[in-house]
């Protein structure tokens, strides 16, 4: 019998976003063919301590919109060459190891989304799925992002990058830059976390009071009027391009309520209605900002379509959502790759990647 590969499913995290990422890791291990997946389910609280979990534990850490404060038991990553290792420790003492052969790592937001826990895999040699170090920093960082996308002659709404140590322009000033409304929002949070579509004076200092509350830097952006298209990205060196879809808010904005836990805050259009020439141009300016990023295995990359077919990109997620209303595994659906393929095919992408990293040189000599 062909041996199971021992998939380790990491989630929670420090972020904002920690209840959604449960919920994605909940809908990944639901999906899973338990014929050729072993899964270990690792979980990290809301202080940052980590912990083995098990079903029925995630089960009601997502019932109960808060992951469960064990304390008593924590776990390790011990990084020892050709053994990925993890051990479970109770009261000081060894209670399990566990060698793991990738880790998906489905942590949205800060300290997940953003290199750092991929810096931690990189260096105990543990393959995992998604953008590496520096795909996922480039990725979360929308000041960097936006920067090299117009380096690289792809277009992006107009912005204003301010750091907290900055002095904060007159709302005149940035009506005059920008227009009127405009968005503010922190620099480096997902899923619409602290942002405020701002019209007027009140709301302006409201809403950058608002944002550095999530980010020490903050994006004042044009606001675009247009449609908002996504489209999903899959591979390494060679790419896939999903069919488009269409977000509809049916508020302000598209808000973190809407893209994850209420699916009446929006309409999803999938696929989106457009013409094929437009297809074409989306599939191609999304990977073409995928690879200009220096991504990997996954992302979701949202566009402004105005009235006059201007395609703007507006971010890049390098580890979208997963739960039941999220678009990526959606727009793959349609695209005629399954929810259990699509887990799959990234699995595989991380362990090709990483057997391709084990060739590179690291000793002068050999």
């Amino acid at each position: 019998m062909k041996k199971k590969v021992r998939l380790g499913l990491l989630f929670g995290g420090k972020s904002t976003e920690h209840e959604v990422s449960l919920i994605s890791a909940k809908n990944i291990l639901e999906a899973l063919d338990l014929e050729k997946y072993e899964p270990v389910l690792m979980s990290i609280n809301k202080q940052g301590q980590w912990h083995l979990e098990t079903q029925e534990t995630l089960r009601k850490m997502v019932f109960s919109n808060a992951i469960l404060e064990n304390f008593t038991e924590k776990l390790a990553i011990v990084p020892i060459e050709e053994c990925k290792q993890i051990v479970s420790y109770k009261d000081s003492k060894l209670q399990e190891s566990l060698d793991l052969d990738v880790i998906f790592p489905i942590l949205h937001g800060v300290y997940g989304e953003d290199g750092t826990i991929q810096g931690l895999l990189q260096l105990a040699n543990i393959p995992f799925v998604g953008a590496g170090v520096l795909g996922s920093a480039m990725g979360m960082d929308k000041d960097v992002m936006k920067r090299l996308l117009q380096q690289a002659d792809i277009p992006v709404a107009p912005f204003i990058c301010l750091h907290d140590y900055q002095e904060i322009p007159a709302f005149e000033e940035v009506v005059l830059e920008l227009g009127c409304p405009f968005f503010v929002k922190p620099a480096n949070t997902g899923s619409s976390i602290g942002i405020t579509k701002v019209s007027n004076q009140v709301t302006y200092l409201l809403a950058i009071k608002n944002a550095f509350l999530y980010d020490r830097k903050i994006l004042l952006e044009k606001y675009v009027q247009g449609r908002e298209i996504e489209c999903a990205v899959l591979g390494n060196e060679d790419l896939q391009a999903s069919l488009p879809g269409e977000i509809e808010p049916l508020h302000e904005f598209y808000s973190y309520e809407a893209k994850y836990l209420d699916a009446k805050r929006a309409k999803l259009h999938i696929p989106a209605s457009l013409a094929k020439k437009q297809i074409t141009h989306i599939q191609t300016m999304a990977m073409t900002v995928f690879r200009t990023l220096c991504c990997e295995g996954m992302a979701r990359v949202d566009f402004f379509l105005t009235k006059n077919q201007e395609l703007l990109v507006n971010e890049i997620n390098t580890i979208p959502g997963f739960t039941r209303i999220s678009m990526y595994p959606k727009l793959w659906e349609i695209s005629g790759l399954s929810y259990s393929q699509l887990i799959d095919q990234l699995i595989q992408l991380a362990i090709i990647r990483h057997e391709k990293r084990k060739k590179i040189q690291t000793r002068i000599g050999g």
